[in-house]
């Protein structure tokens, strides 16, 4: 498994339903749903890094990996299984980008010990 494209994917992911989250309430836009657009930018950020195999780099992608993974499997989560419709699919399939990508962190990770 690549790191830098599992976490350039995730990055996207992020982003682009982040956004869509904020632009889909009709009645008030939370900022709150910016957040994963802004760990998402920074995730992006951190892919040159990854590629040249920055040690410090991948450290701080795995660290806002895992901060914005637990952001959503601990907050979200359950206020979108309780609300359904689409936000709930959009929060899923943050945690299964973000998951791939701490999943091939690991993988890279164990690797570079070799």
């Amino acid at each position: 498994m690549k790191a830098p494209f599992y976490n350039k994917l995730n990055s996207i992911v992020l982003i682009a339903l982040g956004v869509w989250g904020y632009l889909d309430y009709t009645d008030v836009q939370s900022p709150t749903a910016l957040i994963p657009v802004g760990f998402g930018f920074i995730l992006f950020l951190c892919n040159n890094g990854l590629k040249k195999e920055n040690k410090i780099i991948s450290h701080i992608a795995v660290l806002l990996t895992l901060v914005i993974l637990f952001a959503l499997v601990g907050m979200r989560l359950p206020k979108s299984l309780d609300a359904g419709g689409l936000g709930l699919y959009r929060v899923l399939a943050m945690i299964v980008t973000s998951v791939l990508s701490m999943v091939a962190f690991i993988i890279s990770f164990i690797n570079a010990r070799k």
